[in-house]
């Protein structure tokens, strides 16, 4: 339930920003409900003041509006942060704010995947495999990178959901032979 409320505020938010006269960028929205959620999560104190019923919410949204202030939030980002304190949704910060970056890659094309190595890439590594795995998608890809010593050698790579059907077909039947067969530093 929680991460289908999340992903109604999130859509609500997304479709304000992209349609807002104001031109404020996505990914700063992103980064703003980023710097609040860890602002938040610094302090018990505030979360407490945000998820206690018994605090008004006169008092909540002074100390949101003080948070807001210190993070030179957007006014659009700053009344939707209200809106949520309001409808006493505060704790669904950090989910509202991953969903707005899974929309907003659906909405621009952009495959996220999970790329694993048995040692740390370099950038010219990192380049090979994403233009590989962009080859092989069909669409840009923005990948999070991390080292596992399990693995042997080489990568692995996982796609994640915003990848359509036709893209997942062909990506479980070219993928794996295809990076294997990629010249360079990929290999399987």
């Amino acid at each position: 339930m929680s991460l289908a409320l999340a992903s109604r505020y999130a859509n609500a938010l997304l479709d304000v920003v992209l349609a807002s006269k104001e031109r404020i960028e996505p990914q700063a929205v992103i980064s703003q409900l980023r710097s609040l959620e860890a602002l938040v999560a610094s302090s018990p104190d505030f979360r407490n003041v945000l998820q206690s019923p018994a605090v008004p919410l006169k008092k909540k949204n002074a100390v949101m509006g003080r948070l807001c202030d210190m993070l030179a939030m957007d006014r659009l980002v700053r009344n939707f942060v209200f809106i949520v304190v309001r409808k006493r949704r505060g704790s669904l910060f950090p989910l509202i704010r991953g969903a707005i970056e899974r929309l907003l890659d659906e909405r621009t094309g952009i495959m996220k995947a999970e790329v694993s190595s048995a040692v740390d890439l370099s950038p010219g590594s990192k380049a090979a495999v994403e233009a590989q795995l962009a080859r092989i998608a069909g669409k840009s890809v923005r990948c999070q990178y991390s080292v596992d010593a399990g693995l042997l050698g080489g990568v692995l790579a996982r796609a994640r959901r915003c990848m359509t059907a036709r893209y997942a077909a062909n990506w479980t039947r070219c993928g794996a032979n295809s990076l294997a067969a990629s010249k360079g530093p990929v290999t399987e």
